[in-house]
């Protein structure tokens, strides 16, 4: 690469709203065979591929208030999307929404229902649930988005797909990006392999998620909000995914940390933590091209991540523990090779060495009315020993 060169200037053009000059990623190469996408708020895409189709089923009425939980940048979409097409927005919020993206919602015409402080994700998780229950029984003419699981999240991330295949069109690729819901990584994944690309999915997982069997962990100093869960989401398609990484806090906050000093990159700890862990598969696999998934800027983290920079370890010393069974997941990072297996949260664990079933068709979308829409049972625990994490 030469640092001095400096690309061509695109042709200029004016939107006519804002979610249009920002859905889209900024393409970066950390490396000869790592790009990162960089997104100033990744779900823009979701949002508005979900209330475009709604609105053209006609599930959605122009006027009708939308209603759905969020930890932050999903929130911050779909209010943006309400705006564009003068609709009503309600949001219960994580406790992880801070003052900022408070004010952004309530001045874009948004309700905000908050959970009280709590140091407990998955406490945090539960509240919101139950609000959506409660708000949904006063106001059934409500409309319940449900990212978690309602497929029409997918329908946006066709544009990113376009956008990846027309930048890194000819190189097998690697797409490195947190799990979270499943639409983001699902949604690009899919149509790429559809069009008969080799891709490869690497998803990443916190610590004390239920989404990929590490409930029974501990991390106590977890913020990655938003990239795992403590409640089933069925838009997790988990045979999707080739591999998985679990990671806690700490080496999130040296991979985001690590890409601002490397890089002046400004991301959030879920972009640190994919960073982090597409330069070990970059090494590994130096054939493939490698694709972050950056899914914010760094803003909310602000305090407890890059204020403490001089704590962040040192993401050349870090490497995982590489594991071929659930019951084998160790803190701070292991890896598996998931081999696009089925996985039942609700149920019994796959069992880890069993051969991986060919990936099941994506279901087609199908709208659930606003009386049919109730929140996800808590799942059965899983049989892995209970851990605690020795980095606490």
């Amino acid at each position: 690469m030469n640092p001095t060169r400096t690309a061509p200037a695109p042709a200029a053009l004016v939107h006519e709203h804002i979610t249009d000059a920002i859905k889209a990623p900024d393409l970066l190469r950390l490396s000869e065979n790592v790009v990162l996408a960089r997104f100033e708020t990744l779900k823009v895409y979701a949002a508005l591929g979900a209330v475009r189709t709604l609105l053209d089923r006609g599930i959605v009425r122009p006027g009708q208030t939308l209603l759905d939980s969020s930890s932050g940048i999903y929130a911050l979409a779909l209010a943006m999307a309400c705006h564009r097409y003068g609709l009503g927005c309600h949001i219960v919020a994580s406790t992880t929404v801070d003052a900022a993206m408070r004010a952004q919602l309530e001045v874009l015409g948004a309700t905000v229902d908050q959970m009280p402080p709590s140091e407990d994700l998955r406490l945090d998780q539960e509240r919101r649930v139950r609000r959506v229950r409660q708000l949904l029984a006063e106001q059934p003419g409500m409309h319940w988005m449900r990212q978690y699981h309602d497929a029409v999240h997918y329908t946006g991330y066709r544009e990113f797909a376009d956008l990846v295949d027309r930048a890194l069109p000819d190189a097998p690729l690697t797409v490195v990006g947190a799990v979270g819901t499943g639409s983001s990584t699902g949604g690009l994944v899919r149509p790429l392999r559809g069009r008969g690309r080799s891709v490869r999915l690497r998803g990443i997982q916190p610590f004390g998620s239920v989404t990929f069997g590490s409930e029974e962990f501990s991390d106590p100093e977890a913020i990655i909000a938003g990239i795992g869960s403590s409640i089933p989401f069925d838009n997790v398609r988990h045979d999707l995914y080739d591999t998985l990484h679990w990671l806690d806090f700490r080496h999130a906050m040296a991979g985001a940390v690590g890409l601002l000093r490397e890089h002046a990159v400004f991301a959030g700890l879920s972009t640190g933590a994919a960073h982090l862990v597409a330069a070990w598969e970059a090494a590994r696999h130096p054939d493939h091209m490698h694709l972050v998934i950056g899914a914010d800027t760094g803003h909310r983290y602000t305090e407890r991540v890059f204020a403490r920079h001089h704590e962040a370890l040192d993401p050349r010393t870090l490497k995982p523990h590489q594991i071929t069974n659930l019951a084998d997941l160790t803190p701070p990072w292991s890896v598996m090779e998931w081999k696009r297996r089925r996985f039942d949260v609700r149920g019994a664990t796959v069992p880890a060495q069993a051969v991986a079933s060919p990936p099941a068709p994506a279901p087609p979308y199908t709208p659930t009315p606003p009386s049919a829409q109730q929140p996800p049972q808590a799942p059965a625990p899983l049989a892995a020993p209970i851990k605690e994490n020795p980095a606490s």
